[in-house]
């Protein structure tokens, strides 16, 4: 195996035996098959023109299967690739494509070929390192969109440009004489994509559940016994909310689910307790203290420990999977039947109770826009000096203690914006307000990053500038996973620049690429907070 798509990769080299996640290496080598095969069936589309929704939810979720901490069972992933295959071969037999490439003739079923087969379309077949590192700055990033693109689709909402983009962007990750030109310009329309599926997975949320409002949300547990939901798919929030209004039961979300409390549509569910825990690589202790059941709707799953207790009321469902969990599918219409879940909670203990704090946060960008005037009025009166954009993702690194310092560090006269689990590091610091605007403004999920930039464009707007970059606005963001790449790459596409990005660089960028970016972006790498903080504040 070799794996550097994450921030914890070993030596921030790469993971060669086992993943710092978690994952095996007959795992870690299924993936890359998931993702070889995936190519190939996007490669026929290309060559199909027309296919059916069902192809394009396919390719979005195999993308989303191989994201960091997603999944980590082998015969779930073996059975996507299967899938993967005879979709392949029933497209190409319809529409009779015969000029295939090696990655679209690919077919197999027999499992010993295809464990045989994973370990030979690994990262490291693209010899040149710099389109090696352009290839998989692009996968990475189309594995993020695809995630965002899967939410907004299970509510119904698609886009056609992002579908067919996903496709093509994997086709030309696979030509045979890639030019490095070439795939710069694909990494920044990667970037113009993931901000289209970004505004979809928007649009599908809010227009379901309705605008993010500022709320306060428990975070202490409450007496009854209780269900905790982790990941990131309101959808199936929605879905037990519903199933488990009159049971007894508790609802609780945990982590990147903890936006959820700030959607009008789940606050007329008196069931609905508030958050348990904080970030997602707290879930070890932090579950075994819940005593219920959890669902996990998305990524990021920690391995349970082998003395855990909770294996038996860990449930998974859509992409995600864990050997031993018990997986919840959906029915053709996309219902899942949640009646396991919560008759196991009925049978539980009340959550232990982990701590007696409330934080606000729902600050979208239909709140922050509904606050301009006096936002505007704050920052004219001198009271507000700048913006600090701290998005993206936690991790268990002991570097992004860096985080904390450095919010804790900031002067009074700034404000965070954030979105994403980077929030665990200082969304408890009692940071303060400045005249009434709390100094944490939390948008929610890591896809929620759209709201900051929806904000930056207003301010930019309402002050008559000729760019986001002459906001007093500054970037300090921490990344993890692919969705993180996404997000990124999105900014970039917008012409934002002098992103500061950490704990460590992506393992991925070759020297050229980094220098690329630096000389084109102005990307910089953390240093110090007293070295940082001189650089964005002064």
């Amino acid at each position: 195996m070799f794996c550097y798509q994450c921030q914890e990769t070993a030596g921030n080299k790469g993971c060669t035996k086992v993943g710092v996640c978690g994952k095996s290496e007959d795992v870690a080598n299924l993936q890359d098959l998931l993702i070889y095969t995936t190519k190939g069936l996007a490669s026929i589309v290309m060559k199909a023109g027309k296919v059916c929704d069902k192809v394009y939810d396919r390719i979005s979720n195999n993308l989303f299967i191989t994201i960091t901490n997603a999944n980590f069972d082998e015969d779930f992933i073996l059975d996507a690739v299967k899938k993967t295959m005879a979709m392949k071969e029933k497209i190409t037999n319809k529409h009779q494509i015969t000029d295939l490439n090696e990655v679209e003739a690919y077919i197999s079923f027999d499992d010993e070929e295809l464990k045989r087969k994973a370990i030979e379309v690994g990262v490291l077949n693209i010899i040149n390192e710099d389109e090696r590192s352009l290839v998989e700055l692009v996968t990475y990033g189309l594995k993020g969109m695809a995630a965002y693109n899967h939410h907004a689709n299970v509510l119904g909402y698609r886009d056609e440009n992002v579908d067919k983009f996903i496709s093509f962007a994997l086709t030309e990750t696979i030509k045979k004489d890639k030019e490095i030109n070439n795939l710069i310009d694909l990494v920044i329309k990667t970037g113009e994509h993931g901000v289209a599926a970004m505004a979809l997975l928007d649009k599908a949320n809010t227009e379901r559940f309705g605008n993010p409002e500022m709320t306060e949300v428990d975070f202490s547990a409450g007496s009854k016994p209780g269900i905790l939901i982790s990941g990131h798919d309101l959808n199936d929030m929605e879905m037990l909310l519903e199933q488990s209004k009159d049971a007894g039961v508790e609802i609780y979300t945990h982590s990147e689910m903890l936006p959820a409390n700030y959607y009008p549509a789940f606050k007329k569910y008196d069931h609905f307790h508030g958050n348990y825990g904080n970030s997602w690589w707290s879930q070890n202790e932090e579950f075994e203290k819940f005593n219920g059941p959890i669902l996990m709707t998305t990524n990021c799953i920690v391995p349970p420990k082998k003395n855990n207790t909770y294996l038996d009321r860990f449930y998974t469902t859509s992409n995600a999977a864990y050997p031993g969990a018990i997986h919840i599918e959906a029915d053709e219409n996309g219902y899942k039947d949640f009646s396991a879940i919560i008759e196991q909670a009925k049978k539980c203990q009340a959550p232990t109770n982990l701590e007696d704090t409330k934080i606000v946060g729902g600050f979208a960008h239909n709140q922050v826009l509904a606050l301009a005037d006096k936002v505007i009025n704050e920052i004219n009166e001198g009271n507000i000096r700048k913006f600090v954009v701290m998005a993206g993702c936690d991790g268990r690194s002991s570097k992004r203690s860096y985080y904390t310092d450095f919010a804790k560090s900031l002067p009074e006269d700034t404000i965070i914006l954030t979105a994403g689990c980077a929030k665990y590091r200082y969304n408890k610091l009692g940071l303060g307000d400045i005249n009434g605007i709390p100094r944490v403004l939390d948008a929610g999920q890591c896809n929620d990053s759209f709201s900051l930039v929806q904000i930056a464009l207003a301010l930019k707007d309402a002050f008559g500038l000729e760019s986001v970059n002459d906001l007093p606005i500054e970037y300090n963001i921490a990344w993890y996973e692919q969705k993180a790449v996404i997000v990124l790459l999105a900014l970039l596409s917008l012409g934002v620049k002098n992103i500061h990005l950490g704990p460590t660089l992506p393992a991925f960028l070759s020297e050229t690429v980094v220098n690329f970016l630096v000389e084109n972006f102005n990307i910089a790498p953390n240093t110090t907070v007293e070295e940082d903080l001189e650089k964005m504040i002064g």
